[in-house]
């Protein structure tokens, strides 16, 4: 049982690789997961579609659509002995449905051989005239707009695939604007690869007032001004404590920055005791500085990273919050309190 997946690329038939054409002409049907794409209508001059559209208008949400697709996929493989799929732009790049039929493909017995396709990506970069490699993130729209935090860091651009919706441009402008100023410019960059692309340009609370939002419409965001992110910071204090530093910095060691930590500690208590807000600001600032110092110190001595620093409280947080992220039953205060040091006790 063999399932051949193809990309189509990114819109204009010129994009379709020489493999994938001739992977279409060897065969006599395709499948499609949406018929939506410029380049179905030249498919079906050469082979006979079958597209799972009537999926995305029965199900209740995405993952239900994606989940669905994948069953029948192979089970037409499993039927059929030899199945030829093809999605939007690559397979490897954005694509649910592959990443599931790649995983169930050993436990069904299905063996998969992709074919690699052009994603939206080169026709977005080359619409904006910017490198990839200049820090370039790029992530799923329905990703940003399930989080509360933008998953990338704002002092690199970021290109965001399949808004799909002004309804998903909403909740992904509302994640944004948790980490990006309201009036922060972006592009919105529609049909890339395609005759028809073209680029809206315009401020953040803006971008969920477009007209033209599709499946086809990605959205650059450029990087903040300044450096801002977590990363850039122990960059910054990775280079003081270099040999070619500060030389204050580099004799510093975890003892003769306790109190220096302590007293950082009482201005960030001063400030919020004062309701100085922009004060707190500063002073937040202030005692990060001496938390990314021990970090640094312990990461040149072998003992742990900034990285073990956050995956150990990140993991410990949601660990001792089953009433948020599993399945654990708590309304009040008093319950949370309560498993909250059981939950202690026992680590």
């Amino acid at each position: 049982m063999e399932l051949t997946i193809i990309g189509l690329g990114p819109g204009d038939p010129r994009w379709i690789t020489r493999e994938a054409w001739e992977e279409i002409h060897s065969m006599d049907e395709i499948f499609l997961r949406t018929k939506d794409h410029p380049v179905v209508s030249q498919l079906s001059e050469i082979l006979s579609i079958h597209s799972f559209d009537d999926i995305y208008q029965e199900a209740g949400d995405f993952a239900e659509v994606y989940s669905r697709i994948v069953d029948q996929i192979l089970y037409e493989t499993t039927r059929r002995k030899k199945v030829l799929y093809a999605v939007p732009g690559d397979p490897m790049v954005g694509e649910a449905t592959v990443a599931a039929l790649r995983k169930r493909s050993i436990e069904s017995g299905v063996a998969i051989k992709i074919i690699p396709g052009v994603s939206f990506i080169e026709p977005c970069l080359a619409m904006l005239k910017i490198d990839a490699l200049d820090g370039l993130s790029v992530a799923d729209a329905l990703v940003v707009a399930a989080g509360y935090h933008p998953p990338f860091p704002p002092d690199h651009s970021t290109l965001i695939a399949q808004l799909y919706s002004k309804m998903v441009a909403s909740d992904v402008k509302l994640t944004l604007m948790n980490q990006y100023p309201y009036d922060h410019p972006i592009v919105l960059l529609h049909f890339a690869g395609t005759p028809e692309a073209q680029m809206e340009e315009m401020e953040l609370f803006e971008m969920d007032r477009s007209d033209q939002i599709g499946s086809m419409t990605a959205l650059y965001i450029p990087p903040l001004s300044v450096p801002s992110s977590l990363e850039s910071f122990q960059e910054t204090v990775a280079r003081l404590r270099a040999p070619d530093g500060c030389p204050w910095d580099q004799e510093q060691t975890h003892e003769s920055l306790r109190m220096h930590l302590l007293e950082e500690s009482y201005e960030v208590l001063h400030s919020i005791d004062s309701g100085n807000l922009s004060a707190l600001k500063e002073e937040l600032g202030d005692l990060l500085l001496q938390i990314v110092l021990h970090a640094q110190i312990a990461t040149e001595a072998g003992e742990f990273t900034m990285a073990d620093v956050i995956a150990g409280i990140n993991t410990k947080i949601i660990r001792r919050h089953p009433h948020v992220f599993g399945e654990l039953d708590l309304k009040e205060v008093d319950q949370v309190l309560t498993n909250w040091e059981r939950l202690k006790a026992a680590e």
